[in-house]
């Protein structure tokens, strides 16, 4: 064994305990000792049916299934690098990243067949091979089979040197235009993150997740899989997020941390099985990848859900900080104290460390972080400074050392020479009982630089009028702070991650 055998690790350790559910397949359950024997098949049949060693992309491009798990535990075996794909992309948006990452093979689900059969016509997607991981997805005849693993050897795959810096996934950050980075997590960024998570959380063996956030992102990824991998803790896999079983896995299935974006914890405060209370059940339940309204966060605690806020990017972990039971309530909004091997820093615009309440960069440090973009070298040098990662996030800190976000650097609005963070304009606007979502980005004016303007989704059977909503927030913020104006959507536009796309909104109303 070696640093990147996870999960001969864990098998050794608890063979006969439950690692995985497949909600895909009826809830077919999978123990150490099973996941382990499916993953050096899988690393048996990439190594030797198509040749991937040590160093060598495998991407796949495929809604949540255990096959993509298995995939990246096999190329921690081999030494490969793991290429999860952002199957919300265009064909032409995944070849420019493609070009880029260059992976040898492509392994695709049924549900992007279409995607796959575009990119074949793109210029510079040249795999050696690609790879239906089911049967009912092959495209072409000459397309490989995943099932063929079931003909490889299921016993330990010949050792690789593996150090800690060797990349094991690159993951894709950015928006949903242009070509993605690639941030590579690194053997020592992923295994610290899972230690940082379990020391820091208490994440245990007798923890139960439901993984239906994306795995093509950090959140589906390392929020609590691997964590729980190294905990020998169990994950319920789930082809999408589906507010229905959230709440029945929650009732019947035992699970006891969760993680969602603001998005899915909307959804399900709005599902009728909502009232039952079964949520209260969760011992851990954490929103991140984008600010959380606060009457979100009431909702649940009157439930008796201590819902609290995460924080967390590609770059570093993606989990940073912590917010112990009895602050939740105390601090709404906080993201807490930072973990274990965590060091966290705000930082003003002249150098100097930020006093309490003041707001500033966010800085962070640790074995946690990336190890730079992948073929960028000059993005990389321009994110990572001296040991610290520059995250492009403004931060500020109370007297207590707990840390609050305020809102990207990118996103602040200065108008008539004042900050104002989108962030918590968004916030006051949530606060009204007829908006269900809000955003605001600012848009030119000529008197004052820059004005916000207000985009919100209104609640069912709502009938605020925009006036009515802007004097709510003349009550609650200065009048330079207050929106100049309020447009109503039907739906904010979406990340890939679930985040609200500024950028989009920008280009279509700015």
């Amino acid at each position: 064994m070696h640093i990147g055998d996870w999960l001969a690790r864990r098998a050794a350790l608890t063979p006969d305990k439950i690692a995985l559910v497949d909600n895909l397949r009826g809830g077919r359950t999978i123990t150490y000792r099973e996941w382990n024997r499916a993953a050096n098949r899988t690393a048996h049949f990439l190594r030797e049916r198509l040749g991937i060693g040590r160093g060598d992309r495998v991407a796949v491009l495929s809604m949540n299934n255990v096959e993509t798990l298995d995939l990246l535990f096999a190329c921690g075996k081999l030494g490969a690098i793991l290429l999860p794909l952002n199957w919300r992309l265009t064909a032409v948006e995944l070849a420019r990243y493609l070009a880029d990452t260059t992976p040898a093979v492509l392994l695709y689900g049924p549900e992007m067949r279409a995607t796959c059969e575009a990119l074949r016509g793109e210029p510079g997607v040249s795999p050696r091979a690609f790879v239906a991981l089911s049967a009912e997805a092959r495209l072409r005849g000459d397309d490989i089979d995943f099932e063929e693993r079931a003909l490889a050897a299921d016993g330990p795959v010949p050792e690789v040197e593996l150090g800690w810096d060797d990349p094991w996934i690159i993951c894709g950050t950015g928006g949903t235009t242009g070509t993605p980075k690639g941030a590579i997590l690194t053997h020592r960024s992923v295994t610290a993150n899972a230690v940082n998570t379990v020391s820091s959380w208490g994440l245990s063996e007798r923890d139960v997740t439901l993984l239906n956030a994306p795995l093509f992102h950090t959140g589906g990824l390392n929020v609590f899989t691997t964590p729980l991998v190294l905990a020998g803790g169990t994950s319920i896999v789930c082809r999408a997020f589906d507010p229905d079983e959230v709440h029945a896995s929650v009732r019947d299935g035992g699970v006891s941390v969760f993680f969602g974006v603001p998005t899915m914890f909307l959804a399900l405060a709005g599902h009728p099985r909502f009232a039952e209370g079964h949520l209260g059940r969760l011992r851990i339940v954490i929103s991140g990848g984008a600010p959380c309204p606060e009457p979100i966060f009431h909702a649940y605690w009157e439930r008796g859900v201590d819902l609290k806020t995460g924080y967390g990017l590609t770059e570093a972990g993606p989990n940073n900080f912590w917010l112990p039971p009895a602050d939740v309530r105390r601090k709404p909004g906080s993201v807490g104290s930072p973990l274990f091997f965590v060091d966290a820093r705000i930082a003003c615009e002249d150098g100097r460390e930020a006093e309490a309440g003041e707001v500033g960069e966010l800085l962070l440090r640790g074995p946690h972080l990336f190890a730079g973009y992948w073929g960028r070298p000059e993005e990389t040098a321009k994110a990572l400074s001296g040991g610290w990662l520059r995250t492009g996030d403004l931060a500020r800190r109370d007297e207590e050392g707990h840390f609050y976000i305020a809102g990207r650097s990118k996103d602040l609005i200065i108008s008539g020479g004042e900050n104002v963070y989108p962030a918590e304009v968004e916030a006051v606007l949530a606060a009204h009982p007829a908006v269900a979502e809000a955003a605001v980005i600012g848009v030119p004016d000529e008197k004052w630089g820059q004005v916000g303007r207000a985009f919100v989704v209104a609640r069912p059977a709502s009938r605020a009028e925009a006036n009515e909503i802007l004097a709510f927030c003349r009550g609650r913020l200065a009048k330079y702070k207050v929106p100049a104006s309020l447009v109503f959507v039907e739906a904010l536009p979406r990340t890939g991650a679930g985040k609200i796309d500024k950028k989009a909104l920008e280009r279509q109303h700015g």
